[in-house]
């Protein structure tokens, strides 16, 4: 994702070539990526994808990898048919390309996904995860429905503004040190706020020498040197939705 006041390039890092244990379906006007959960337990994660889009193999591997935990999983396209980011693309039209597609003002598809998970997956307990752009949208879904037991935000930018601490459910926020696009000195913002304000459970994790994108864009034997931090985000991501829903 790209800063919001001067965006700038987000690379795509490593393509996974995964098919996907899941199916795709029609929600309302939107499509969607799901994935049942081996053991109906009522709960169910909204996965919400980065600018490159809901069909990124990298965004479904992470979506199914949480099925595996006990959760139906669906990543739906919060873009709506528009096309997601070429990472070949010309930067220089990135920030037009951005207006288009707020993560901020995605209610619409968020209610329509809501109402799927509830009536054909029998959903009681719903969480939210996302990545990049779909960070941002995590923090600010859960700082307006209350119905979200709990929130997983990677690496999403940090807006400075006076309501980014006025989340309403538990919420994680995963970070790197050497993010090139998420200043540390945002991440430390978010900190001094939730600390002044926040009145429910929330943690900040910023992992030593990673970059942008190493939880879902980065393979887990890239080097060795970052593995256990890729393992241990995801293990994080996890033990979050399991402790809150």
């Amino acid at each position: 994702m790209a800063n919001e006041g001067y965006p700038c390039p987000c690379d795509i890092g490593h393509r996974l070539e995964y098919g996907g244990m899941g199916r795709e379906v029609q929600v309302e006007h939107i499509k969607a990526y799901v994935t049942k959960s081996p053991v109906d337990a009522g709960k169910a994660v909204i996965v919400i994808q980065d600018i490159f889009g809901w069909q990124l193999p990298n965004t479904r591997y992470m979506a199914d990898m949480i099925s595996g935990n006990g959760y139906t999983t669906i990543v739906p396209d919060f873009f709506v048919g528009q096309e997601p980011w070429d990472p070949s693309g010309d930067w220089s039209i990135f920030p037009e390309w951005l207006k288009t597609r707020n993560a901020r003002k995605i209610d619409r598809e968020i209610d329509a996904v809501l109402k799927y998970l509830k009536q054909q997956c029998h959903a009681q307990k719903i969480g939210l995860v996302g990545f990049c752009w779909g960070g941002i949208a995590v923090h600010n879904l859960m700082m307006k429905y209350s119905e979200f037991r709990a929130g997983v935000s990677v690496y999403g930018i940090v807006k400075d503004s006076e309501d980014i601490y006025n989340l309403k459910n538990p919420t994680l926020f995963i970070f790197a040190e050497n993010d090139a696009v998420i200043p540390l000195e945002n991440v430390s913002l978010l900190t001094q706020k939730l600390k002044e304000h926040c009145k429910v459970e929330y943690q900040i994790k910023t992992f030593s020498g990673q970059t942008h994108g190493f939880v879902h864009r980065k393979r887990e034997d890239c080097s060795p040197a970052d593995k256990p931090y890729i393992d241990e985000a995801r293990r994080n991501l996890i033990e979050w939705l399991n402790k809150y829903m």
